[in-house]
């Protein structure tokens, strides 16, 4: 929603906006200029609905009373996925979807195809390092945007080229079971008209698309796209070669930590590959990506404390990210600050939580995010909590938190969740980077 704020106000039309709470990306939008307003009263929205359109997400309730006055006074409303869906019609669309990754992998194709000079226009679902926005705006020929599953926005997009990067249970509240969301996808590949890149492994095959299907994979070598030789050369950081049909780009270091991040890349490589762009371009834009805002961020790093801040909300992400920072910091004592995202998530997978969590050595859980939801009767952060077999275990209401943590033994700290715990992580960066001064200072 902030990135189609942005654009349309780069291009010259008014923008205000609603959310139920301030924000950084609110903060941001404000300084770019757009009004950005927290009470859902309908006076806020402008007198004339003429060259008026009103942008909604399809996780506001249909029943808001902002969107329900939209509708009532006359405006022409559409949801954001519409909205990008018409904004793409103008250049050749290059779309990602999947169920974990595709912010990242959308910054990665977005990153290389602006270093390589072909140029884009990307929306990505969070804010890049290398352009500190969550909006590249260049040549329109090219679009790029993350293609969002939830409420089956994604089925509002018809690409040229897209990348399907892994379909696991998710947002069930929508799809019901895992072969729902199986169903959604395979309507999107069905959508696709040039080239799709999925996952080896994925439930898309050939014969649910039009589309030239490929495959990409962390290190299968029946896969079309791989790594090959993949050696860390720092705690958590890699370097791997990438093998594609034709050849291998050899000995491509990344900034970014995790094996994760390698298989982002080569699901990245293997579209620009497809796409035209140069082995040589290809790697010096992997090299130079410097990852995303919450997507494994590491914003301290030192050996009196280490601080990583995480967008995981869903049990196989949060497996993988602390995978990822196990491998980053052997030896050391990991706290999780975890923040449940829905209801109905946490209902649906209280037990694959609780053994994901359960790799931390201490877990600090907060209460539930609502989000979109009303609370659903006997789910709380507990239905986790109970489960988690890790040495140290509590929980605190997010409120809280910054009260309890000046007296905990912090080493590694990991914040995860999809919900307001990213308004926490000024102010723990802050406080940690103090104790950190003052532990230097001791010695």
């Amino acid at each position: 929603m902030s990135a189609l704020a942005l654009y349309h106000k780069k291009i010259g039309m008014n923008v205000s906006g609603y959310d139920r709470s301030r924000s950084e990306i609110t903060d941001r939008l404000e300084r770019e200029g757009i009004a950005v307003y927290f009470d859902a009263d309908p006076s806020i929205l402008p007198e004339k609905t003429e060259n008026t359109i009103i942008i909604f997400s399809k996780a506001i309730p249909h029943g808001h009373p902002l969107l329900r006055a939209a509708r009532e006074k006359g405006y022409a409303v559409l949801s954001r996925s519409s909205a990008l869906g018409e904004l793409v019609l103008e250049g050749n669309c290059i779309a990602v979807a999947g169920t974990h990754g595709k912010s990242t992998v959308t910054a990665l194709i977005a990153h290389i195809l602006t270093i390589s000079g072909e140029g884009c226009t990307a929306f990505i679902g969070a804010e890049s390092r290398n352009y500190d926005s969550n909006l590249l705006l260049g040549s329109f020929d090219n679009m790029v945007v993350e293609a969002d599953e939830y409420g089956r926005s994604f089925l509002d997009l018809y690409p040229d080229m897209a990348v399907i990067t892994g379909v696991d249970a998710d947002h069930l509240d929508v799809y019901g079971d895992l072969e729902g969301v199986i169903q959604a996808f395979k309507t999107f590949a069905r959508q696709v008209s040039g080239t799709l890149i999925v996952k080896e492994g994925s439930p898309i095959k050939i014969d649910d698309t039009r589309a030239w299907l490929l495959t990409y994979s962390l290190s299968s070598k029946t896969a079309d796209f791989y790594a090959k030789g993949i050696r860390s050369y720092r705690n958590g950081y890699y370097s791997f070669d990438f093998v594609y049909p034709a050849g291998e780009i050899q000995d491509i270091r990344l900034e970014v930590p995790g094996l994760m991040n390698v298989e982002n890349c080569v699901a990245a490589a293997a579209m620009a590959m497809v796409f035209g762009i140069s082995p040589e371009e290809i790697r010096s834009a992997l090299q130079s990506y410097k990852g995303l805002k919450r997507r494994l961020d590491v914003l301290l790093d030192s050996p009196e404390v280490a601080y990583v801040d995480d967008y995981a909300h869903h049990p196989t992400e949060i497996a993988s990210s602390l995978s990822s920072v196990r491998g980053m910091y052997p030896g050391r004592k990991i706290t999780v600050v975890f923040q449940p995202h829905l209801y109905s998530r946490t209902r649906d997978h209280a037990s694959e939580f609780a053994k994901a969590l359960s790799l931390a050595d201490e877990l600090i859980i907060l209460d539930i995010y609502p989000a979109r939801e009303d609370p659903i009767p006997g789910v709380d952060s507990m239905m986790i909590l109970k489960d988690v077999l890790c040495p140290k275990k509590m929980f605190v209401r997010r409120d809280g938190l910054l009260d309890i943590l000046p007296g905990k033994d912090i080493d590694v700290l990991v914040t995860m969740g999809a919900g307001d715990i990213s308004g926490l992580v000024g102010p723990l960066t802050e406080l940690l980077r103090d104790r950190n001064t003052l532990k230097i200072f001791r010695r």
